[in-house]
């Protein structure tokens, strides 16, 4: 049992294990604690799901299942691209009646029944994080490494924070008394480890690895790892759902959270990458700015990285306030080397916060074996 975790606690649980996030607007102050009249916490453990379909971060954050079930789905959402999207700090409508039996073994962190429902049943929203991953749960969509290394890291980050040890993460096929299959599908790999299917033993033993070790850890990889290549340039069309605020004094990844078109498959919304190498692309990014001071500067460039490492800042542009709103088109054109991702970032440089409106990126990507 522990009280959930603050916004500072998430964010300081996932940079120590290497998790990679996105913040999105609102989220720690949403939840469903307020409209239910329920608390959530204390919690006890980490439940796992599959969103069954594509593009689900509207749902799980804004739009809900139905009326019934309102948003948030989720405490986290994790595309394909592994990059954790953080939703909801507060209780969120994932887990519904949990069998007593399974949410007594996790407790216990012991091995978890077939659930049961002539067992009892308790709201697993009140005790339970939950994280919904992008995956059709058809059995053939796979879960990406990156995908699957972030999904390990996110619940080796809850489980390291409140002391717990991997059976304290369950899957949402282990608790529901409705017959839920999530999770389940094919891994593309994790590790040295190639294609299997994602399991909760498996999933339980990969954190128990991780918790094994300090939270820096990595796991081996393979040396000649796998490249996606397709024929042709294929294009890339992302953008911003709403506009969000930009503080002054520090680069900030620009989080593309709006996907109008992405034939590689490897760009989903939320995510600060965008491209990733070996790679060429041409394009331009359409920016615009709210508040920004008539004179006063936002500077803008991209930048590559390796994991969580930057390798190379490229050149500076420079945005210059105007009255009524300020606008740019900036060219981005480029060849990203193997391992590398490509990042745009943005520097305020006024002396108070300003809004970013809109940011559209468009690009033409060449894939290189």
């Amino acid at each position: 049992m522990a009280d959930p975790m603050t916004p500072e606690e998430w964010r300081k649980a996932l940079r120590a294990e290497g998790v990679p996030f996105t913040e999105l607007a609102g989220w720690t102050t949403r939840g469903r604690d307020q409209a239910t009249g329920k608390v959530f916490g204390p919690v006890h453990g980490s439940l796992n799901h599959h969103t069954a379909g594509r593009d689900s971060l509207q749902a799980i954050a804004y739009r809900g299942q139905s009326a019934a079930v309102p948003a948030p789905l989720a405490h986290a959402y994790l595309p394909k691209s592994g990059r954790l999207v953080l939703v909801a700090a507060g209780r969120a409508n994932h887990a519904g009646l949990a069998a007593l039996n399974a949410f007594n073994a996790i407790k216990a962190e012991t091995a978890i029944p077939k659930p049961s429902k002539a067992s009892g049943t308790v709201d697993g929203n009140d005790a339970l994080y939950g994280i919904e991953t992008e995956n059709l749960g058809d059995g053939k969509d796979p879960y990406t490494r990156a995908q699957y290394d972030t999904l390990v890291r996110y619940n080796a980050a809850i489980c390291r924070h409140h002391r717990w040890k991997s059976g304290s993460c369950a899957g949402h096929l282990e608790t529901s008394v409705e017959g839920k299959p999530d999770p389940r599908g094919p891994v593309e790999g994790y590790g040295k480890r190639g294609k299997f299917a994602l399991t909760m033993k498996q999933l339980r033993a990969d954190v128990e690895e991780r918790l094994a070790h300090p939270a820096s850890w990595s796991p081996e990889q393979p040396s000649n790892p796998p490249e996606i290549t397709v024929d042709g340039p294929a294009y890339v069309n992302l953008g911003l759902e709403q506009g969000y605020q930009l503080a002054p004094d520090s680069w900030e990844e620009i989080a593309f959270t709006e996907e109008w078109s992405d034939e590689l498959g490897q760009h989903p919304a939320t995510s600060e990458v965008w491209v990733v190498g070996p790679a060429r692309f041409t394009g331009s990014l359409s920016l615009r700015f709210e508040h920004l001071p008539e004179g006063e500067v936002v500077q803008v460039r991209m930048s590559e990285w390796e994991g969580s490492t930057l390798k190379q800042a490229h050149p500076i542009h420079e945005v210059i306030g105007t009255a009524g709103g300020t606008y740019s088109v900036l060219p981005l054109v480029k060849r990203l080397g193997a391992g590398r991702s490509m990042r745009v970032r943005l520097l305020n440089q006024s002396s108070g916060p300003i809004e970013v409106a809109s940011a559209v990126l468009t690009a033409l990507v060449w894939k290189e074996s």
